[in-house]
């Protein structure tokens, strides 16, 4: 799950805790562009404190304003939608003339806030069902393609780790790469069998493996939600992984190299029992072109490629936003 809303349960949960009463706010429905998907979240506490986003200030602000002037003002769970007619665009102002739907929810103690922060902590991913008409709250494993679902009596989100990404390779390029997929609200694994690279690991919140990383990408049962990108240079460890990667439905599989090597790798890989069509799937040399020359650059290339991939973005089209709008036109939503 998005950062900024795994932040929402977290406050959530130490308002609650602390007696204060809190409304949480989920996007269900957006018509049009909106710069928050189905299943942003916004915690509005009883004096008008607020964490999250779930249209970029405009909703907030009018939601904030009527907690400190009428306090609790919503005691059931019900739905809202914001910028049906033109005078309520004008008034919120919301972003590109888009229309929202959110449902208000007064948390309360039996609203397993607590219950389900602890469960994605622990990596899981877990389904929460609100009856809007009884207010209780039912959790449940998750599937890694479940989505947030809303038919205007219950409402299910979906917390936790979505996407999952295997680095090869311990070095320092995996070790920014590695942070900032953290950041990305990834579910990061570094495998390496090498001793001298790994005992030297230290970043917090990434699970290190030092099994063999062919071994490591079966175990894994890599799904469409992965990614994986090997950074060794070392054929050995990377290509036998590459292979078992490249047969599965990973939505990301690259290895780090020059364009000669990565001919070279391909070569290798015909080698196996791939079909061209697997092989072709491999992205190599891996990245976006940034000018990029320092570590940390290195792995923000990678990233954005890995994140345009992610969200259906053709390597052609990658240009600067307002370049974007111009060619796309205003279905491009705006930015945040």
């Amino acid at each position: 799950m998005d950062s900024v809303d795994l932040e929402v349960l977290r406050r959530s949960a130490e308002w609650l805790d602390a007696g204060k009463r809190v409304l949480l706010v989920t996007v269900v429905r957006t018509w049009g562009s909106s710069p928050r998907p189905p299943g942003a979240l916004l915690a509005v506490r009883e004096d008008g404190q607020v964490v999250g986003s779930v249209s970029g200030g405009c909703i907030e602000d009018d939601i904030v304003e009527r907690s400190r002037r009428e306090g609790a003002y919503v005691t059931r769970p019900q739905a809202v939608t914001y910028g049906v007619s033109a005078e309520d665009a004008r008034r919120f102002g919301l972003p590109c003339g888009g229309t929202i739907q959110l449902v208000l929810e007064p948390l309360r103690g039996d609203s397993r806030i607590g219950e389900l922060l602890a469960m994605v902590e622990r990596g899981q991913l877990v389904a929460r069902t609100l009856d809007l008409e009884s207010a209780g709250v039912r959790l449940a494993p998750a599937r890694a393609g479940e989505d947030l679902s809303f038919d205007g009596a219950a409402l299910t989100t979906v917390h936790g780790p979505r996407y999952r990404m295997l680095i090869i390779g311990a070095g320092q390029l995996s070790k920014y790469l590695a942070q900032i997929a953290v950041g990305l609200d990834y579910q990061v694994t570094v495998c390496d069998p090498r001793e001298e690279y790994t005992e030297a690991w230290d970043i917090g919140g990434v699970k290190l493996v030092r099994t063999m990383p062919d071994d490591t990408v079966v175990d894994m049962k890599l799904d469409e939600r992965c990614a994986v990108v090997a950074l060794t240079h070392d054929p050995k460890l990377d290509d036998l992984a590459l292979m078992e990667a490249l047969k599965s439905p990973a939505f990301y599989v690259g290895a780090l190299g020059s364009r000669a090597n990565n001919a070279k790798r391909r070569r290798r890989l015909e080698e196996f029992d791939l079909t061209a069509d697997e092989i072709a799937k491999l992205h190599g040399p891996i990245g976006l072109y940034i000018g990029s020359r320092t570590p940390p650059e290195i792995a923000v290339s990678i990233l954005a490629e890995i994140t345009a991939i992610k969200n259906g973005v053709g390597l052609s089209d990658v240009a600067s936003v307002a370049a974007a709008k111009e060619r796309l036109g205003p279905s491009v939503a705006c930015p945040v």
